[in-house]
């Protein structure tokens, strides 16, 4: 089994990336949507926010108090860090034990961080994908119904694209001009064909 990382900038199209390998049946760990559950699902890590950040991170449904954590750590890098510190040891202990459950020759784990975290010394490979930044902000802004200024801070806080591609394996470029599907379909050949034997 081949496990390969997803990353890309917020607005880069890596989640429409991931959707072709699901088509082509194989699964996805989302690692933001498992980092959310992880926060409220487990308990030490629960306890390890509270005590960190205080009571108010979690509501009296037990659901995480997304607005406190946020204003929280939002113009914050040490706090950010912090909390970060915390919850992607817990994913990445739910990415190894999803990785054990799956049966197919090749896994994929979708990561905004997956270079920022370090959780992509665990793939064998890693893909970056990329677009323009006036593209990404644009898609952004449509996406989520934010404003330019919204999306850049947003972009600031994460590593930039060159840094990223000294790390990736590969680059898949989601401009709207290159089409997207073969070079996904390439990546996939590529990675039949390096997958182990026996």
């Amino acid at each position: 089994m081949l496990q390969i990382g997803i990353t890309g900038g917020i607005g880069s199209g890596k989640t429409v990336v991931c959707k072709i390998f699901e088509v082509l049946g194989y699964p996805v760990f989302y690692a933001d949507k498992e980092a959310q559950r992880v926060m409220k699902d487990d308990a030490q890590l629960v306890e390890n926010i509270k005590s960190t950040f205080g009571e108010a991170s979690y509501l009296d449904s037990g659901e995480v108090n997304r607005k406190f954590l946020a204003d929280v750590v939002f113009h914050d890098q040490i706090k950010l860090a912090m909390l970060n510190q915390l919850v992607h040891p817990a994913t990445i202990k739910a990415y190894e034990n999803w990785v054990k459950e799956q049966k197919t020759l090749l896994v994929f784990k979708e990561a905004a961080l997956l270079f920022e975290s370090g959780s992509y010394k665990l793939s064998d490979m890693n893909v970056l994908v990329t677009a323009p930044l006036d593209l990404r902000i644009k898609r952004v802004m449509k996406r989520d119904n934010v404003s330019k200024d919204a999306v850049i801070s947003r972009v600031n806080k994460q590593m930039e694209d060159f840094e990223k591609e000294k790390l990736a394996d590969f680059v898949v470029v989601n401009n709207d001009q290159i089409a997207l599907i073969p070079q996904v379909l390439k990546l996939h050949r590529y990675f039949i064909d390096m997958r182990p034997k026996g």
